[in-house]
């Protein structure tokens, strides 16, 4: 881990930058993604995708791709939860994931297939 620390705004930043440049196909298609929470001494942040996301057949890989990845690119993560839903606070509204189960990493291999990039 660097000896640098960065503030949370830097962090929420440098994640930003990594959901532009390693997920491009996220906006290309309709989609978003935000940062619903970030806890900077646990290393755990919260990633809500939305938009074309929500309805979205191949965001259980993506979900999947940005957390693997996320952990490995940037030093002080070190747990991500990612799902999708319709809009930010309450509920989905009105609208369900395309595939059933939960979307927040449990720790082990779940068997789900990773995305292709």
């Amino acid at each position: 881990m660097s000896s640098e620390v960065k503030s949370e705004e830097d962090l929420r930043e440098e994640i930003g930058t990594f959901l532009q440049k390693n997920f491009p196909q996220i906006e290309m298609h309709g989609g978003s993604a935000a940062i619903q929470n970030l806890d900077r001494e646990s290393g755990e942040v919260s990633i809500q995708l939305g938009g074309a996301c929500s309805g979205c057949g191949i965001s259980p890989m993506t979900i999947q791709a940005i957390k693997k990845r996320m952990v490995n690119e940037i030093a002080e993560i070190e747990t991500v939860h990612a799902n999708t839903g319709g809009g930010g606070g309450s509920g989905h509204g009105g609208k369900s994931p395309s595939f059933p189960g939960e979307t927040t990493d449990s720790g082990e291999d779940d068997g789900t297939p990773t995305a292709p990039f």
